[in-house]
């Protein structure tokens, strides 16, 4: 058992303050963007116009700001609207958290379609490169809400349960972590074996990230606390297990339109 006392800042200089989790979506969008351009590289003739490398570089402004835009409005709208609605000024406050991964995918599909058609690039291509990349922005993330100690799982008595004194002195799963294997490393190991296959196909990285996230988000589910705010929906389901259930046949669905192209 494990009493959870870390410092979700790094270091602090006057009013500026460096935050764990500010770090990790630097790191993941920094190494993202590094693997990327070497994935791109791997594959790039089987697209029908020769790929500029620049083309990513410029992706990848595209990115930050449908993941900012997507991740805080999706929290806003999905997570906790009755506040925000009272409180409008503090949608802009992204520094004290509050981000939805659902809200950023859907940026990030978005800000990708939008960039893809205005260089005239393969739509597909560039969001399974977008889908292997992204578990390791995932993984760096559960971490951060780890450090952070947020999103705390369920009260538990296994051997490597963590107590969040900032929650309450129960002993907690530290789902966070669970999350951080099957979101990141887990996800990360699967499309990149699909992706570097001889017969990879344009599309199949984007639903199977889909699929796989979706059921890994699900079981991770069964190990975490709902949102306060919102509880389990129906008595039923958390709002994260909804919508990865809703990621999980998005994934089905697009299957099916992949393979009759």
């Amino acid at each position: 058992m494990f009493t959870h006392n870390l410092d979700p800042v790094i270091f602090s200089l006057g009013f500026i303050s460096l935050r764990w989790y500010s770090l990790a979506y630097v790191l993941g969008i920094l190494i993202g963007w590094w693997y990327g351009k070497k994935l791109i590289s791997n594959k790039s003739q089987l697209l029908k116009e020769k790929f500029n490398l620049k083309h990513f570089d410029d992706l990848i402004t595209y990115l930050v700001i449908s993941i900012i835009i997507g991740g805080r409005l999706g929290y806003v709208a999905i997570y906790n609207i009755q506040y925000y609605l009272l409180n409008p000024i503090d949608i802009f406050k992204i520094w004290e958290g509050g981000m939805s991964f659902h809200g950023a995918l859907i940026g990030i599909i978005l800000g990708t379609y939008i960039f893809s058609i205005r260089r005239k690039i393969e739509t597909l291509f560039l969001l399974d490169i977008i889908a292997c990349v992204s578990p390791i922005g995932i993984f760096f993330g559960r971490i951060a809400n780890f450090i952070n100690g947020e999103l705390v799982g369920k009260v538990s008595s296994v051997p490597w349960s963590v107590i969040f004194p900032s929650i309450d002195l129960m002993p907690r799963h530290p789902s966070q972590l669970y999350e951080a294997a099957l979101e990141g490393l887990l996800l990360f190991l699967v499309l990149n074996i699909i992706f570097f296959k001889k017969k990879y196909e344009i599309g199949s990285c984007s639903y199977l990230f889909l699929i796989y996230y979706g059921i890994f988000r699900i079981i991770s589910e069964l190990f975490r606390e709902p949102d306060v705010q919102l509880g389990y929906i129906f008595n039923i389901a958390s709002m994260g297990s909804i919508l990865s259930f809703v990621m999980f046949l998005s994934g089905i669905a697009m299957y099916y339109i992949v393979k009759k192209r």
